[in-house]
């Protein structure tokens, strides 16, 4: 997600419903989704509304997706190198079907850790604030991505 450029995150029940699935979560019948809540995880699904996401495919683009040679992009993938660390959530209240969510980014803290294996770790914290239709703040979501200064050796 830019730092710049807000994502409009419409949330249905029908999404939810999707979401519980994929994760293995039937507590709720499919036919009560029109009252209930999302679960936690949930608001990381507005990669789904963001055109700029890099895990998103793009018409007419290499795709970095999954499996053995399944996107065509040649040499290292621009995601080489990181990894997603961490993933906090806070919510004022809980995210609901019909709520329509303006997402923002900002950058948050950075700091480094030297390892003896990838030599110098670089973490970054992004924060993302979700307000929903009237302006409230509904979620803060924290995550924190580290990349490393060269590959892990692996002797």
């Amino acid at each position: 997600m830019s730092d710049e450029k807000p994502v409009i995150f419409p949330v249905e029940a029908t999404h939810i419903m999707m979401f519980r699935r994929s994760i293995g979560d039937y507590a709720v019948p499919d036919t009560g989704m029109e009252d209930a809540a999302a679960p936690p995880t949930f608001p990381r699904a507005v990669a789904q509304f963001d055109p700029a996401y890099f895990l998103r495919m793009k018409p007419g683009e290499d795709w970095f997706g999954s499996g053995r040679n399944a996107s065509g992009v040649e040499g290292k993938a621009s995601s080489s190198g990181g990894l997603h660390a961490e993933q906090h959530f806070e919510f004022v209240r809980p995210v609901k079907p019909g709520d329509v969510l303006t997402v923002t980014q900002k950058p948050g803290n950075r700091w480094e850790k030297e390892s003896k294996r990838a030599g110098k770790l670089l973490f970054e914290e992004f924060i993302q604030e979700y307000r929903d239709q009237t302006g409230i703040l509904v979620c803060t979501a924290r995550s924190v991505r580290v990349t490393t200064e060269r590959p892990v050796d692996q002797s």
